[in-house]
């Protein structure tokens, strides 16, 4: 016999709210990319950290909201990709390797194929990878070195063509670094809603004063500071197992003190 009981219709919907966040950091990837072929760098590199910005907000209100879908995580990584891989390529290349022939076009290919990777790399792991930390430098902290070094040049009043053979060494680290096996930290055991200390407070504001005196040294050189933690601390990780393990070794060999036959 039939089932009497009407079956509800499939919902084919997409929740709204997070997608817009989405979608406007895909938007400030794009205008980032229309910027530095207009000459404006400035506005490209500060287009891609508020693309930063917005990539962060629309994981947290997903999760807020409980509005995560598959949908979202793909629509996600696509953004990820234009935004943080492919903006910062072409940025730099309009910006200073335009000027050094296939080197150039190179080193902003292999920024992008390292991008492409570390995406691809970082869906296969979600559920399965150490939480605390990142296989790889993540994206946008790769795409805010890139930006970050445009937006400080341009600051100063520096030339691109002046410092292309640094641009093009830091361009193409940058991309191996994202597709590393270097261990980053995530940040993610940071409960935002829980208590902490007063003297916390105090440090984040100092923090946003001294951003807002010089944005783009401090966070060029934040997000410097990043990229080269991941191989200290991998490097640091790896000596104190060396140790460890030396230490297991040593004890396991120790002979026992003593007449053995009293």
């Amino acid at each position: 016999m039939p089932d009497p009981s009407p079956r509800r219709p499939r919902n084919r919907g997409i929740y709204l709210l997070p997608n817009l966040f989405t979608t406007a950091a895909l938007f400030s990837g794009f205008y980032a990319i229309l910027a530095a072929i207009n000459g404006r760098f400035e506005h490209a590199a500060i287009a891609i950290f508020v693309a930063m910005v917005l990539d962060g907000l629309d994981g947290r209100v997903a999760r807020m909201t409980n509005t995560q879908t598959a949908f979202g995580v793909e629509y996600d990584s696509l953004s990820d990709m234009l935004a943080f891989g492919l903006a910062p390529s072409i940025v730099v290349y309009v910006w200073s390797l335009n000027g050094m022939g296939k080197l150039g076009w190179l080193a902003a290919f292999i920024y992008t194929a390292g991008a492409a990777l570390r995406l691809a790399r970082f869906n296969t792991q979600v559920g399965k990878a150490d939480k605390r930390f990142f296989q790889g430098l993540p994206s946008p902290a790769a795409a805010a070195v890139i930006a970050g070094s445009v937006w400080v040049a341009v600051d100063h009043g520096i030339a691109g063509s002046d410092v292309s053979y640094l641009i093009l060494v830091v361009t193409g680290v940058t991309g191996l670094l994202m597709v590393s096996n270097f261990r980053y930290n995530s940040f993610k055991e940071v409960d935002i809603r829980g208590k902490v200390p007063f003297f916390s407070i105090v440090v984040i504001m100092l923090v946003l004063a001294v951003v807002i005196v010089q944005p783009p040294l401090v966070l060029f050189l934040m997000f410097l500071l990043y990229a080269v933690s991941g191989p200290v601390l991998t490097l640091f990780h790896l000596r104190r197992r060396r140790a460890e393990r030396k230490a297991a070794v040593s004890g396991g060999d120790e002979k026992p003190t003593g007449n053995p036959d009293a």
